[in-house]
């Protein structure tokens, strides 16, 4: 979070009464919040029907999951240094309009690279919308006891919308059409263009020989497109081909490029004084194991559970719920852990819990694999142990960082996150396919290869996370136990300061 104007923090002596919208203001906030959430989780149910009817490959069917992350993630430290400079309520209203119209391409999408298309623009949609979002939320509510059970507000509705996403997802998908998982977003995304504009004020922060690093955002976002793209042809070209090399190669000196323009940039998008801390780049960096685990068993047992024991879309969302209960008690088990036992070894226990959790859930797997023995216990395991990393990571990666240098450290391990989830699909999931494309040519039945395949990038998966659990135990140092909340700490610190005089605009005067 950046220096906000005297609009939101200005003389304490002369501040303005509480703004009277200020409250239904959050609610078309979190309305949005909440559909951007659900649409992360809302897709991966109706992955097998649009792979059906859009004809998508395995491989190419991954593009409609990192389509959305990688934009998502590469372009959100911008998205919120331009709502930052140009208006927050101005980023917002961008970033819903584009979320809206690319949610209308993707329903109506009449082929796989239309979908496809629509997913990198709503991902783009997402990461000018939120920062935007949460920087408003300390110009509405000024009072920390407000701010605080605004966030608390906000937060909530941000999981609710992830925990009820995969329901959302069967529902529609099995009951009308799975377009409609990305047409819902519509009228949500209208109410919010409309209401905007009537009880949100524009708020923006001083402008003080600040630059807007678009240069940066697009060579990292670029350098990982190609990457995932290289790593995903792999399913069906040898390594050594051109295919696989020359994405591979060109994403890797746009990464380097990236490295050497940021280090040299007057405001760059991520400061490099922000890696020089061990504990926080190792934090980032097993939050990208973590994830490329996490997104890789989502996207298997989604597929495992439509094509090999052919469940519906409704009821593959509902087999999600025992997971969506684990992650609830999983977390609240590791905030009461945590100061007991300290981050490193919460982090410790959570990677090889979960490790197990997906060995378990390898193991589970069979061709008339039943809910209850099979499939079940993995999903509790894994789901439990994997939320007893979360808050550990948030430290992790908060780690001797405070103020509005809290809103950084949460965008970096934000944006890593998304990382790690592209990345996940892009080497786990064709590992699987690989086998699975081996073994059918040498006569084994469809279902058979399906089940060992998806079985094998699991155990991979596993090892993922034992490797995050080495790392983590040999490189972090010690961190503050008590759960922090980087959202809290960033507008806190954002409170504390004031910046250059503007004037406030009302929102009926905008």
């Amino acid at each position: 979070m950046s220096k906000l104007d005297n609009e939101a923090y200005g003389d304490r002596a002369a501040e303005p009464a509480p703004d009277p919208q200020r409250w239904m203001a959050l609610g078309v906030l979190t309305a949005m919040q909440f559909m951007l959430m659900m649409d992360v989780t809302v897709v991966n149910i109706a992955l097998p029907h649009i792979q059906d009817n859009l004809h998508f490959s395995v491989e190419g069917l991954a593009w409609v999951v990192n389509g959305y992350v990688l934009t998502a993630g590469g372009f959100l430290l911008l998205g919120g240094r331009l709502a930052d400079l140009y208006g927050r309520r101005l980023g917002f209203v961008a970033g819903v309009l584009v979320f809206g119209a690319a949610s209308a391409v993707c329903g109506a999408a009449a082929n796989s690279s239309m979908l496809v298309s629509g997913r990198f623009v709503q991902g783009l949609g997402e990461a000018l919308a939120g920062p935007a979002a949460l920087g408003l939320i300390p110009v509405l509510f000024r009072d920390a006891k407000e701010r605080t059970k605004a966030l608390g507000i906000w937060g909530g509705m941000a999981a609710l919308g992830s925990a009820v996403g995969s329901v959302v997802g069967g529902s529609l998908t099995d009951l009308v059409s799975w377009r409609w998982i990305f047409f819902i977003n519509i009228p949500v995304a209208l109410f919010a263009l409309i209401m905007v504009p009537r009880v949100i004020p524009e708020s923006r922060m001083a402008r003080k020989g600040q630059s807007i690093d678009v240069v940066g955002a697009v060579a990292a976002t670029g350098s990982l497109v190609a990457i995932v793209y290289g790593l995903l042809k792999a399913a069906d070209d040898p390594w050594g081909s051109g295919k696989v090399l020359t994405p591979l190669l060109g994403g890797v000196v746009l990464l380097a490029f990236t490295a050497v323009w940021e280090s040299r940039v007057s405001d760059p998008m991520i400061p490099m004084r922000f890696f020089n801390n061990r504990t926080r780049v190792t934090s980032n960096g097993v939050s990208i194991l973590s994830l490329a685990a996490f997104y890789t068993y989502a996207f298997l047992l989604t597929l495992y559970l439509q094509n090999v024991l052919h469940y519906s879309p409704l009821k593959t969302g509902l087999s999600y719920i025992p997971f969506t209960l684990a992650i609830g008690v999983g977390m609240g088990v590791s905030t009461a852990l945590m100061p007991r036992i300290g981050v490193k070894a919460t982090l410790a226990i959570a990677f090889l819990g979960s490790a197990g959790g997906l060995v378990l859930a390898a193991g589970g797997l069979a061709t008339h694999a039943s809910f209850v023995g099979g499939i079940m216990p993995g999903l509790l395991v894994y789901g439990f142990f994997n939320a007893v990393g979360y808050p550990a990571l948030t430290n992790g990666a908060l780690h001797q960082v405070t103020g509005q240098d809290a809103g950084l450290g949460s965008g970096v391990q934000t944006a890593m996150q998304q990382v790690g989830a592209s990345l996940g699909l892009a080497t786990l999931v064709p590992l699987a396919l690989r086998y699975v494309k081996h073994h059918v040519a040498g006569g084994t039945v469809p279902a058979l290869a399906e089940t060992h395949g998806y079985a094998l990038a699991l155990r991979a998966a596993a090892g993922v996370l034992v490797v995050a659990a080495i790392l983590a135990l040999l490189l972090l140092e010690k961190v503050e136990a008590k759960p922090r909340d980087a959202v809290a700490e960033a507008t806190a610190g954002a409170d504390s300061q004031s910046a250059s005089p503007t004037t406030p605009t009302s929102p009926a005067a905008a």
